[in-house]
């Protein structure tokens, strides 16, 4: 048996995810394989780097700098969160992050794309840490509207939850067979609709199967849930879900919310984490 973590996105929830994974790494719980959509993609690359505590940290100290995020570099660049400073300037010089020991582990690392030309997912590993790799976890994190469509290795991508929200079967069908699941939305919820599809028609009017995918994504999201449920039904996975709605919007600039939040996470990953220890144990 195969040990997996999937990671699905939700933006600044996923500073919920950082606070589980951070309390995994502390208690020396390695999976084989992590696959990460958007911010699952963008946090969870801090696993196999061993570097616990680095999303929280660089999130709080770049979240009022404009260089870093804000509607000055949306309107200058086209990215809500500054492609080259935020990808690569902060790794490199501000919270470097530690290419060696990304490489050096053998963790299979997987991110999740959206081709904006077809509408389907892109499952891209990353074996090795560089600018390519600071890239295409850019490109899964690169929300519609707020993300120009970056172009990389001959694909034009976007934000991976628009096709594979939570690729659990994806990863089965690659062999991990023994999957913790991290959620950023609380059991019972269910999504609807975006009310942002006029303006996501006209934005992305080039693209009519990237726009069929954002219409249809509620849909998609609802059917993964059910996926996910019976999975654990049957033993295949452990979820991890948040007991309740994470105080905080896809976007934020306040230290303390981020703090709350990763806290969130932290709390339930020191509940659940004999639980996951057992879990992978039987693999």
């Amino acid at each position: 048996m195969k040990k997996g973590l999937v990671l699905e996105g939700g933006a600044m929830r996923g500073l919920f995810t950082a606070g589980i994974c951070d309390v995994m790494m502390e208690h020396d719980v390695w999976p084989e394989g992590i696959i990460g959509v958007s911010a699952g993609a963008a946090f969870g690359c801090n696993y196999k780097s061993r570097q616990p505590g680095r999303a929280i940290r660089y999130n709080k100290r770049f979240a009022r700098d404009s260089r870093y995020s804000g509607m000055k570099s949306l309107l200058l660049s086209g990215d809500y969160f500054n492609a080259a400073f935020a990808y690569h300037t902060v790794p490199a010089r501000y919270d470097r992050f530690d290419d060696q020991a990304f490489d050096e582990n053998p963790m299979e690392f997987i991110v999740v794309c959206t081709d904006v030309e077809t509408g389907k997912p892109v499952y891209q590993p990353l074996r090795k840490s560089d600018s390519a790799a600071y890239d295409w976890i850019r490109a899964s994190a690169s929300m519609p509207l707020a993300s120009r469509v970056v172009e990389l290795e001959g694909r034009r991508l976007l934000d991976g939850g628009v096709a594979d929200s939570i690729p659990l079967a994806y990863f089965e069908s690659l062999g991990y067979d023994r999957n913790v699941v991290i959620l950023t939305q609380p059991d019972g919820y269910q999504k609807e609709h975006n009310k942002l599809m006029p303006l996501m028609r006209m934005a992305l009017r080039k693209y009519p199967s990237m726009i069929e995918a954002l219409d249809r994504r509620h849909l998609m999201y609802n059917e993964q849930l059910d996926f996910v449920r019976q999975a654990e039904r049957e033993g295949r996975c452990l979820v991890i879900r948040p007991e309740t709605k994470i105080p905080i919007g896809h976007i934020s600039h306040d230290p303390d919310q981020m703090q709350a939040v990763y806290e969130m996470g932290r709390t339930m990953g020191k509940n659940r984490i004999s639980d996951i220890i057992d879990f992978y144990r039987l693999s």
